[in-house]
């Protein structure tokens, strides 16, 4: 069975930036991308479909990568909740880097950069949480079994007899 389609947003301020991104994160027959020329558009799909990774811009005037981060990770419709985001920004500053914690930022990327670069970290981010969701999946399939397990029989400390028939029972005779 091959791995799931994974769905990758792209906002970010440059209409052409956003079209090579686009091009570039789509040559990975298992992505689904879908790019997005405003937050309220970004919103609405987020509210109907399942994304799994946003990449976004600080650089976008009227959408900067913190605040919209912020109001979705605040929005409670969101189909997927436990979305990743990849910020691009022209620099990293004090201030840049925490705006990115605050808003639950995953990581930045320093323009300019090469698509390419893009494309290895989106593969990387999914990975590590693909990694991550199976490793919950092993731990809560773990906690179930142990919920379910039979309990340690009651013997006698000391003893290394194992009592085959109840008390009280006759025992057979040989």
């Amino acid at each position: 069975m091959g791995e799931p389609i994974k769905t990758i947003a792209v906002l970010v301020a440059n209409p052409a930036l956003s079209s090579i991104l686009t091009m570039v994160l789509a040559s990975v027959p298992r992505f689904r991308v879908r790019p997005f020329e405003s937050e309220l558009a970004l919103n609405v799909y987020m509210r109907l479909a399942h994304v799994d990774l946003v990449v976004t811009d600080f650089d976008a005037e009227n959408a900067r990568a913190d605040l919209v981060t912020r109001d979705l990770r605040d929005d409670s419709g969101i189909e997927n909740p436990d979305f990743q985001v990849i910020a691009l920004a022209s620099a990293v500053t004090p201030e840049t880097k925490s705006l990115c914690i605050e808003a639950g930022i995953d990581e930045v990327i320093v323009k300019p950069m090469s698509p390419r670069y893009l494309l290895e970290r989106v593969r990387s981010r999914l990975r590590q949480r693909a990694k991550q969701q199976q490793t919950q999946s092993i731990h809560q399939t773990l906690r179930r079994l142990a919920s379910h397990a039979v309990p340690a029989p009651d013997f006698p400390a000391g003893s290394n007899v194992i009592p085959l028939f109840s008390p009280g029972r006759p025992l057979p005779q040989h």
